[in-house]
């Protein structure tokens, strides 16, 4: 089984690849289309010269890098994707090969979040509408897609992840639940701009308080991106259906 998860940054995608990797039977790829995806845009992201220098494959040799065997001989994979990273110019034709799942987050906790490390950042930058559109994609496949909600993950990371697995044909580990801290060898490079917060921590975070209160730009982005986020909403797994 290959895992494609589908999010938009500063949505506890990082925190979902640390759990997977846990499991002694999957592999873990830290967002294979950013290299492409920087030289496609030209896009000033920070560290881009990093990025560029260490995914210097381009899209076609990263798809098929995605459709290759397992590496390490471990009978399954979990891709953590960017829902913005796939531009015209970014191949599609290795989701069908996937199990495709979608990992959202309200979008005032998503701008909040973001903006502290990349102020000037559009409605394209945080990727909602473009994951609407990859999960009517993975529709047009003859998929079911999964939807899953990062709050109620830290709600109760144990049931949403039982429930996950559940939904996708695993067994739940609980090795899942937990991660060494520090920096990890299967994190991208852009990790020391991203992911520092998240290397303290040896789990998930608890549930999460009031929804920012954002004004001017910002508060204008979530508006514009929450149709997106709700469409989404009314499809995931919630914690009533937890196995």
């Amino acid at each position: 089984m290959k895992v494609a998860m589908w999010s938009g940054p500063r949505n506890l995608s990082t925190a979902m690849m640390y759990s997977f990797a846990q499991r002694a039977d999957f592999a873990v790829l830290d967002e294979p289309f950013y290299g492409p995806y920087l030289r496609l845009t030209g896009l000033d992201h920070p560290m881009r010269s990093e990025v560029l220098g260490d995914r210097r494959k381009d899209a076609i040799e990263v798809e098929q890098s995605l459709m290759d065997p397992v590496p390490d001989g471990k009978p399954h994979a979990y891709h953590k994707h960017m829902c913005q990273h796939m531009i015209d110019g970014i191949p599609r034709s290795f989701m069908a090969e996937c199990v495709n799942v979608f990992l959202i987050r309200h979008p005032a906790r998503v701008v909040a979040s973001f903006a502290k490390g990349y102020p000037d950042l559009t409605a394209d930058d945080i990727g909602f509408d473009a994951q609407a559109e990859l999960f009517d994609h993975v529709r047009s496949l003859g998929q079911t897609p999964v939807v899953i909600d990062s709050a109620d993950i830290r709600d109760d990371p144990e049931g949403m992840l039982r429930g996950l697995c559940e939904t996708i044909g695993l067994e739940f580990d609980p090795a899942m639940l937990s991660w060494p801290v520090g920096p990890k060898p299967y994190d991208g490079v852009w990790a020391p701009h991203w992911y520092t917060s998240l290397h303290a921590t040896t789990g998930f975070a608890g549930p999460e308080g009031p929804l920012p209160d954002l004004n001017g730009h910002l508060a204008e982005l979530v508006a514009r991106t929450m149709p997106a986020y709700r469409a989404l909403e009314t499809k995931k797994i919630s914690q009533s259906m937890k196995l």
